[in-house]
């Protein structure tokens, strides 16, 4: 047995490390992302140039959500690991050099249809800007400057798969870091000496795009990989990949309708329902941006190792240590936010226009959101353990039932609770989500150990009660408003909160506190 557990281990720790770089550069690029939003608001205003560049950079972004970050990372990393562990490295290199070449061409194609049908495209995704030619001409121009992106992109994801693979995680995870600081820079010190000026942000975006594709070819030539090219479409395992692209691809998709769903059903709510889910769901995306997207990243060249390997023991004891490490850090953010709803927004958009009562509206849909965030944590740790089985379907059937929930249950609660209830009609379908896949998971022989699991997240769910009570008691004593005054009151107030927790959950038992603590130590003594 220790012989089992010990890969198994190392595994968890992996995922640790893993995870903590990937959320530390999610971390920076969330700030960098509100500083080029403040810049291109400063340089740009609201007027039609920028909303022309948002258009003409929205379909290349969606293809790469759907396709490239998305669909062709969760088929390609379980293959490649595949290969690593049963052919050795340089049979993984020749399938990377293989799919690299074949993606390069597809892309390149996409990119050249992208280019030659701008026009068909803006009127497609922006009919209405064919009322003001100038505005519709712009937006063209933009569209087959940025097109390109796609290609490069693709690439990069591709590129940061065989990385994590191999366990290098830094540079993949810093990619959405450059792109920021390209548009940033291309904001503030290429637009003044373009004409029009908002040129400079497609200029930015390519930049970014080649940046980032060359940071991950740095890496990999470190590792000792040479790109040259080699067609072989028919390669076997390239079948395997492009078969379990597929369905993932139609669940990305999925999700995407179900945002829109959503997104319609609120425009038939009170003005503002749209504004206010909309600055809730920014504030709720955080935590799982900062962690639970980063262990699902981590985990996924770990369990896909494992079953490689045929460990089916290692393989359950890693998901539940990825489970754990996911609720050490969103059951606390879950009822923080839940707790401080109000003046954390009231902090941030509290001013100008930006009133009470639409702080408030704000709010309830937060507190209602921060209940969906355990399980929307835990489906986006689940979702790559089926990645790494070689089953792309079952997570689509899950976000498939998952929709038609979320549909029923917004229309049941919309009506009494209006914006509020379409926000919890967000928890209910992601609770059904994470029931299906840890069904459909023991249906394929590798079952949770729930009662275990539940004793490892007990006493973080205490910890997290207690800290929430301490931080209730302290908020009336908190300024209102908005400004920096407040805001930095509530930063304050959440970090003693975050001190109270780790403390309780250490106390209370929960090893994971330990472990992260150690491995912070470590880090800090190195530095």
């Amino acid at each position: 047995m220790g012989g089992t557990n010990e890969p198994a281990a190392g595994e968890g720790h992996r995922i640790a490390r893993a995870a903590g770089v990937v959320s530390a550069a999610t971390g920076l690029s969330r700030v960098l992302g509100v500083v080029r939003d403040v810049v291109l608001a400063w340089a740009f205003g609201a007027g039609g140039a920028l909303d022309a560049f948002f258009v003409a950079f929205r379909l290349p972004n969606t293809l790469r959500r759907l396709f490239a970050e998305g669909s062709l990372t969760v088929a390609f990393v379980p293959v490649f690991v595949e290969v690593t562990e049963r052919e050795g490295r340089g049979s993984a290199m020749r399938l990377g050099r293989r799919v690299l070449t074949l993606l390069a061409a597809v892309l390149t194609g996409v990119s050249a249809l992208g280019v030659v049908g701008a026009p068909w495209i803006v009127r497609a995704i922006a009919a209405g800007f064919g009322r003001d030619p100038a505005k519709f001409a712009l937006t063209v121009e933009l569209t087959r400057w940025v097109f390109p992106y796609i290609a490069l992109i693709g690439l990069t994801a591709l590129a940061g798969g065989m990385l994590n693979a191999w366990n290098v995680f830094g540079p993949p995870a810093l990619a959405p870091v450059v792109l920021n600081v390209c548009l940033i820079v291309a904001a503030l010190g290429l637009a003044p000496f373009v004409d029009p000026p908002i040129l400079a942000l497609a200029a930015g975006v390519l930049a970014g795009g080649v940046w980032q594709l060359a940071l991950q070819i740095r890496a990999l030539g470190a590792l000792g990989f040479r790109f040259r090219p080699d067609w072989a479409p028919a390669d076997r395992y390239i079948r395997r990949i492009l078969g379990l692209m597929g369905p993932a691809v139609f669940g990305v998709a999925v999700y995407q309708v179900n945002i829109l769903v959503s997104t319609f059903l609120a425009s038939w709510l009170p003005d503002g329902s749209v504004s206010y889910l909309y600055y809730a769901e920014r504030l709720f995306q955080l935590p799982l941006g900062l962690f639970a997207v980063a262990v699902g990243t981590a985990a996924l060249p770990s369990l896909s190792r494992l079953r490689a390997r045929g460990d089916h023991e290692g393989f359950r004891r890693t998901l539940e240590d990825a489970l754990a490490m996911t609720g050490l850090v969103v059951l606390p953010a879950a009822a923080g936010l839940a707790v401080l709803a109000g003046p954390v927004v009231g902090a941030l958009f509290g001013r100008g226009a930006f009133g009470p009562a639409a702080v408030d509206a704000t709010a309830r849909a937060l507190v209602a959101y921060a209940g969906a965030l355990a399980p929307v944590a835990g489906v986006r740790v689940l979702a790559p353990a089926f990645y790494s089985l070689g089953d792309t379907r079952t997570p689509v059937k899950a976000s498939w039932w998952a929709f038609w929930v979320n549909l029923g249950a917004s229309l049941a609660l919309m009506v009494p609770l209006k914006h509020v209830g379409l926000a919890l009609a967000t928890g209910v379908s992601s609770a059904f989500n994470l029931a299906y896949l840890a069904w459909a998971l023991g249906r394929r022989g590798e079952s949770l150990r729930l009662r275990a699991l539940g004793r490892r997240l007990a006493p973080m769910a205490a910890g997290s009660v207690g800290m929430a009570a301490a931080v209730a008691a302290a908020r009336p004593w908190l300024p209102g408003g908005g400004g920096v005054g407040a805001l930095l009151a509530v930063l304050g107030l959440v970090a003693a909160g975050a001190v109270l927790y780790v403390g309780l959950a250490r106390v209370l038992g929960a090893r994971e506190v330990g472990q992260l603590l150690a491995v912070a130590s470590r880090r800090l003594g190195r530095g």
